[in-house]
């Protein structure tokens, strides 16, 4: 039971579904395996008994053929991407800089409206990488439980008056003035203004809970979106993870995940559905959207 509780966590951190999650842990055994194998037949050639030189010249042939051996076999399992994000972030770890040695530091502004469940958890799968930082929470509620998320990971946050959510000029001023480089909206409820778009071009994504384009637009979100959705008896609902435009629920759309709907689904049974979605898949794309965006 512990052994499948710290794979969940894994599983979670990764931000990758249970058949991907099997597919990355054969690739993990597989790479080691053959790893060890192409090491011990390197050093037959050189050595005839295993001694301390051996064992030494073992150690690092070990260490550099893990990462060549794994990228190698993660191809023809699909997983490459995963592996090469992953080696990225240790060598990140190892040498203290990011994957990327001349990537700056990539700001991150939340912007949430509700308890914070996701910006929680956003916060929780960059808190080791450090090519990634979560530098600011906005949110348009005094009483919003985002603001005790901040709070408890020290993050500063900003709540915006009448005033900002007029012209955004003030907001985007706070945005500037802290160095933020990409835009977040997880549970945020206000329409994102063309001058606020403007600003961060191709820089603002957000996650909705359904299959867009259906479901989508003004006074679409939280249970009136799932309601809705079992109202029309659907089978599929999913998460829908798109640019942001000035349009509701309207932006290019970047990945969406799908979910089957029961005949004995509730709005909130539904929801959970939905919330585990999200929370395995709305970091990871987020960091890839981060990835590709700074390889350009």
């Amino acid at each position: 039971m512990q052994f499948c509780g710290m794979l969940k966590k894994l599983q979670q951190k990764w931000g990758v579904n249970s058949g991907k999650m099997v597919l990355i842990l054969v690739t993990f055994a597989l790479g080691g395996s053959s790893c060890a194998r192409l090491a011990d037949f390197l050093l037959q050639i050189f050595f005839d008994e295993k001694n301390i030189f051996w064992w030494t010249a073992y150690f690092f042939l070990i260490v550099i053929l893990w990462p060549i051996c794994v990228i190698i076999i993660s191809i023809p399992l699909g997983q490459y991407s995963f592996f090469k994000s992953y080696i990225f972030r240790i060598w990140g770890k190892m040498s203290g800089k990011s994957g990327k040695t001349d990537q700056k530091t990539t700001k991150i502004a939340i912007f949430a409206s509700g308890k914070g469940s996701n910006t929680n958890n956003i916060i929780s799968y960059f808190k080791d990488i450090s090519s990634i930082k979560i530098a600011l929470i906005l949110t348009d509620n005094s009483e919003a439980g985002v603001i005790n998320v901040a709070k408890n990971n020290q993050i500063p946050f900003h709540i915006l008056n009448k005033v900002d959510r007029v012209d955004y000029a003030n907001c985007i001023e706070k945005l500037k003035n802290n160095h933020i480089d990409f835009i977040v909206l997880a549970g945020y409820l206000k329409k994102i203004p063309e001058s606020l778009i403007l600003a961060f071009p191709e820089k603002i994504i957000n996650i909705h809970p359904a299959l867009l384009p259906k479901y989508g637009g003004k006074g679409m979100y939280g249970s009136k979106v799932h309601e809705s959705v079992i109202a029309k008896k659907e089978t599929k609902s999913g998460i829908t993870i798109h640019f942001v435009d000035e349009q509701y629920d309207h932006g290019k759309i970047i990945f969406q995940q799908i979910c089957d709907v029961s005949p004995m689904d509730s709005a909130e049974t539904l929801a959970e559905k939905i919330h585990q979605l999200e929370y395995t898949h709305f970091p990871r794309v987020i960091y890839e959207v981060i990835q590709k965006q700074n390889q350009r």
